[in-house]
Parts: structure tokens; C-alpha cells; sequence
């Protein structure tokens, strides 16, 4: 029997990234049964921080989970940014737009893995059951169900699985969509080190050896720093030496990068992926399977809206299954219209301003773009 005012019963949610673990939550305190199924056999969080914007914490304060997430992060406001060179000299030092509006930080850096642990933690709470090692390797859609094939056996049915599996979507090539991410011609090392006193905010240096070398604190005593380069073939690259990459590619850049490259010296670990853009035309389902978060849309972090255009993509949904009593046409159309024209506008700023970058544009108005967009963001999904 379906759950008063829900249009769902019973859900899959594949992946389990801050979108999945969002809707996960958000049916869970529904009453909804919630099956989250995970391929790796731990929550596992690629990468080092993640910058978060303020319309990502307006909707962790939606899920009830924006009190943890404010004690294990850092809440910082504005931007500041430097030129290369032994000083490090600051160049300008802009405000940012409130996304979230009043009640919430401009922005908050924080460790990938602490975020993803705080989520689960309110998924299970929530009553959302976790099944790891989990791979999902078939779906059967009837008319009204959908049967889920995990590990090669039927898991059961349900009235909706939503694939929130990330760039290289199962569900997403299981549900013949053929968009796919692309690479836009951008790299980025990123490493988690300590936080010199003097950073309290995230700080971007243009200029230099490499396009964009930056950091953002992400706790009392942790940031993550990272450099952007021309995207290279970096596969097989040993530890010692994506230390030694970053070492290197720093060393036109003072200021707080010496406490950085003391930390890679001692060890820190470097890691390096490319950066991508796609999105994903309407509808993003195909009957009763739907896709969001990184499934859907990606795009290079130059405005750090990735997180929150998938958090936006769970909640929007989300807030349509728990307050119609079915689905249909109609609650597509809904989620299409308030997420796609959002999105969208997030892939094409965080491109252009890649693309800026790689063609050596010094006319370009990235502020004015960075700015417009934060408008945008900061008017709820």
C-alpha cells in the first residue's frame, strides 16, 4: 500500500554520493522503503575536500543533517585572489553571494569523506537500509515496477529506482542514454594538507606554470589545495611521483603554497582526475528509472556547484514523490522544468570559464559570470 500523500512505496537508489544519499533520506523521513545499493564495499569518497555553496547548505538544513555538517566543516565568506610569485600577492578579494540566503555561510569547505559519512549516518537513521557491495547488473521494467538485478539476482521490485551512480552510470547506459561525460581539456591534482593559520577562505591564484592553483580550509587544522593544468595521460603514475608532480608544478607560487609543498614533502597524498562536462537532455527518465546528480550533468569545478546540482536534483525529486499521490507525466514535467534550466546553466558557466582559461582570454568577465550565476542559485530550486 502506498504511504499517505507519497506517489512511491518502495525505492532503489543506485550510488551512494551525496545525491543518492540525499534522496535516501529525504524518502526515509517520508516512510518510504528505501534500499540504497552500492557497488564498492565501503562508502568511498574520491578525492580530498569539496567545496560546498550556500544552496548546498540550505538543503542539508532541509535534510536535517546541517548541524553536523556545520561542526565537522569549515563555514568561510568571499573569495580571495592571488597572483603567482614568491609573495603570493593578493590581487583582489571579492564578497560572495549568499546562495542560501541569509540564514546560512556563503560557502564551507570540508573532507569528502566526513561529509559522505555524516549523510549516511542520517540515511540510516532514517530508516534507508545500505547494501554494499552491491552492484547493479540488470533492470526489468514492468508498468507499474521496476525489478532490480543486483549481483546477477533479483533484489525484488519497485516503484522507482533512481540511478545516482555518478559519471559512469550504469543505470544511465542501462536505460539507453547515451550522453556521456566528456573531457573539456582540464586536469587537476588535488591534495589534503594542513591548514596554515593565515587561510580562512577559499583563495585562487590564475596565472603561472598552470591555470588555476587554489585551496580552500576544510577544518580547524585541514585544507585541500590543488592545481589545474593542460589534461594529461597521468595513468600509471606512482604515488611518490604525483608527489613530485605537485611539488613541482607549485613552485611558482608563494604564500601559503610553502606549508602546502612541506606537507607533499613529508608524504601527503596527490591525486589527479580530469575534469569533465555533460548533460543529460529531458527527460532523464525512461519510465520508472530515473537519473540525477553526476548521472545527469557534470562540469568543472570553477564555481563549485557540482555537490549542490545534485543535492538541488534529490531534493527537488524527492520533494515531488513525497507530495503527489502518483507518478506521473505531470511529475516528470515538474522535476524537468525546475532542474534542467538550472543545470544547464551550471555546465555552461563552469565550461566557459575552463575555456577562458585555456585560450588565454584576459578580456573575459569571469566575475560577472561567476556572479550571475550566483544570483541564480541563490532563488530555490
Amino acid at each position: 500500500m502506498t504511504v499517505a500523500n507519497n506517489a512511491v512505496n518502495k525505492v532503489a537508489i543506485v550510488g551512494s554520493g551525496v545525491a543518492g544519499l540525499a534522496a535516501a533520506i529525504q524518502l526515509a523521513k517520508a516512510g518510504v522503503d528505501v534500499d540504497l545499493y552500492e557497488s564498492t564495499s565501503e562508502l568511498y569518497a574520491l578525492g580530498s575536500g569539496i567545496s560546498l555553496q550556500g544552496n548546498a547548505l540550505r538543503v542539508f538544513d532541509a535534510l536535517g543533517a546541517w548541524d553536523d555538517i556545520r561542526a565537522a566543516g569549515f563555514a568561510f565568506e568571499g573569495l580571495t585572489l592571488r597572483a603567482p610569485g614568491p609573495d603570493a600577492p593578493v590581487v583582489a578579494a571579492l564578497p560572495d553571494v549568499k546562495t542560501g540566503g541569509p540564514d546560512y555561510p556563503a560557502a564551507m569547505g570540508m573532507p569528502r569523506a566526513d561529509l559522505a559519512r555524516i549523510l549516511a549516518q542520517h540515511a540510516v537513521s532514517a530508516g534507508a537500509a545500505m547494501h554494499f557491495g552491491s552492484k547493479v547488473t540488470g533492470l526489468e521494467e514492468a508498468e507499474d515496477s521496476v525489478e532490480l538485478i543486483v549481483n546477477g539476482e533479483s533484489v525484488g521490485h519497485y516503484d522507482l529506482v533512481i540511478g545516482a551512480d555518478g559519471l559512469n552510470s550504469r543505470v544511465r547506459e542501462m536505460i539507453g542514454i547515451e550522453t556521456k561525460p566528456e573531457p573539456t581539456g582540464m586536469g587537476i591534482w588535488r591534495t589534503f594538507v594542513s591548514r596554515p593559520a593565515d587561510v580562512e577562505r577559499s583563495e585562487l591564484y590564475y596565472g603561472g606554470p598552470v591555470y588555476i592553483a587554489g585551496y580552500t580550509p576544510t577544518g580547524e587544522d585541514s585544507m585541500y589545495a590543488f592545481l589545474v593544468e593542460k589534461a594529461q595521460d597521468r595513468v600509471g603514475v606512482s604515488d611518490e611521483e604525483a608527489t613530485r608532480i605537485m611539488l613541482e608544478e607549485s613552485r611558482a607560487y608563494g604564500g601559503p603554497w610553502n606549508a602546502i609543498r612541506a606537507d607533499l614533502e613529508k608524504g601527503a597524498h596527490a591525486n589527479y582526475t580530469w575534469f569533465t562536462q555533460h548533460l543529460v537532455a529531458a527527460p532523464w527518465n525512461r519510465g520508472r528509472v530515473v537519473i540525477i546528480g553526476d548521472a545527469a550533468h557534470s562540469c568543472p569545478p570553477t564555481i563549485a556547484q557540482g555537490a549542490a546540482q545534485g543535492l538541488e536534483d534529490a531534493f527537488v525529486l524527492t520533494e515531488l514523490l513525497t507530495t503527489r499521490d502518483q507518478i506521473d507525466q505531470g511529475l516528470w514535467d515538474e522535476f524537468h522544468r525546475r532542474r534542467i534550466p538550472r543545470a544547464q546553466a551550471v555546465v555552461e558557466a563552469s565550461v566557459q570559464l575552463g575555456q577562458w582559461q585555456i585560450d588565454g582570454d584576459r578580456d573575459a568577465d569571469a566575475g560577472g559570470l561567476i556572479f550571475g550565476i550566483a544570483q541564480k542559485m541563490a532563488q530555490p530550486a
